[in-house]
């Protein structure tokens, strides 16, 4: 038998620890246990879902790579096409962790009214296109259909249909500059309004809207095959600097090839700046939460003084008797990490399903609600972490029981 694990498990068990004076003392610091690891847990998930979260929105909008003509010069407009007879289109087999590669085209416009005009950038898209992403930020109406024959039906966003006071189903004509010639009538075509998107992202709804490609084609007067860019999908996020070589290396010497992070750079150092927050925030937690049990279990040696006499008197060395206190802080440490993930866990799985906190301006942080993100790997290795860092804080205030001598501690009072 464990002869310190069974002192220690008396002690804790004795009637006598529970109305001891180190009683309240003890329950200070198990709620601050508990208080810190419910902190860890929402900073953690609050942290990791909001980053989360805007990494999708952008994706959905964007894939995680652009492939383009060089000749575009990073331009958010569509100028010198690019064949869509390319070894990667439809199905980039050559690289692994591709999920979907999809052929778009972008065009500046204005939409005017009787009222108002907008300047625009209208996104053509064709049969190949991933509606399932951009679905979930449907708000009105319902997604179009560029299956069949050409149509002016659009997907707009709810901030352009509120600053031009138009609705699903309204139509309105836009303009588009020729290409080729700046000084020649603009293209004119009529669109209606199928759906409305709602990204919450202002560099994107304030400039966007969804159109079939075949419009882009024609007034570019580009043939069938010709497309602006290709958008690549991968299957993790974290993979896309990797991922991004790879397909460079891939495609031909006139393709460049472009990711989210670059084209959104400020939005992803932003975003890059919560991991360090996180960690910020842990580590003071845990330093708070390592001095409360210091106090603790400096109560506990100095209220079993006479004990630790005794033991040495019967031939117990220190290292023996410091492990008694050390099983007694791991045991509150436990039972703080207990409830600490009893009501960390509930918080976030109630803001999860219910969403009850919201942000107080959404527009700062591209999202409503305040999305949470756990996994179960992050909880444990939480839980450990604090169990291990608060125990070797504690190594250092329990060396002070090799200074007790047993005369002078059998005879404290």
């Amino acid at each position: 038998m464990n002869l310190e694990y069974f002192i220690a498990k008396r002690l804790i068990t004795g009637k006598e620890h529970k109305i001891s004076i180190s009683a309240p003392i003890i329950k200070i610091a198990i709620a601050a246990i508990a208080l810190g690891l419910v902190m860890m847990l929402i900073a953690i998930a609050t942290g990791v879902g909001l980053k989360y979260k805007i990494r999708e929105k952008v994706t959905a909008f964007n894939g995680h790579v652009q492939i383009y003509n060089y000749d575009n010069n990073n331009s958010e407009v569509s100028v010198v096409p690019v064949s869509k007879n390319q070894d990667f289109y439809p199905k980039f087999t050559s690289v692994e962790g591709v999920v979907h590669v999809q052929a778009v085209a972008t065009k500046a416009g204005i939409i005017r009214t009787a009222e108002t005009f907008e300047g625009i950038i209208a996104k053509g898209v064709g049969e190949d296109y991933n509606w399932k992403a951009l679905g979930d930020y449907l708000v009105a109406g319902e997604l179009p259909n560029y299956n069949e024959d050409l149509n002016g039906d659009i997907l707009m966003s709810k901030l352009m249909a509120n600053r031009l006071n138009m609705g699903v189903g309204d139509s309105f004509f836009a303009f588009f500059l020729k290409n080729e010639d700046t000084n020649a009538l603009p293209n004119q075509r009529k669109f209606t309004i199928k759906g409305i998107y709602d990204s919450g992202f202002e560099e994107i709804d304030g400039l966007f809207i969804f159109t079939d490609i075949r419009h882009i084609q024609r007034m570019n007067k580009w043939a069938e095959d010709e497309v602006g860019n290709f958008e690549v999908f991968l299957e993790s996020f974290e993979d896309i600097d990797e991922k991004s070589a790879e397909i460079y290396g891939k495609t031909l010497s006139d393709l460049d090839t472009k990711t989210l992070k670059d084209k959104y750079r400020n939005i992803f150092e932003w975003i890059g700046l919560f991991d360090f927050n996180i960690i910020l925030i842990i580590g003071i937690l845990i330093v708070v939460c390592g001095f409360n049990m210091i106090t603790a279990l400096l109560v506990l040696i100095l209220e079993r003084t006479p004990m630790i006499g005794i033991l040495k008197a019967l031939g117990t060395n220190n290292w023996s008797i410091r492990k008694v206190f050390l099983y007694n802080a791991a045991y509150l440490i436990g039972v703080g990490l207990f409830w600490g993930n009893v009501i960390g866990l509930g918080i976030i799985y109630i803001q999860a399903v219910f969403k009850p906190f919201k942000f107080p301006n959404p527009k700062e942080y591209y999202i409503e609600y305040i999305p949470v993100y756990m996994d179960v790997l992050t909880v444990l290795a939480l839980n450990v972490g604090v169990m291990v860092l608060c125990l070797l804080m504690l190594l250092v205030p329990s060396y002070a029981i090799t200074k007790i001598t047993p005369v002078k501690a059998i005879r404290f009072e």
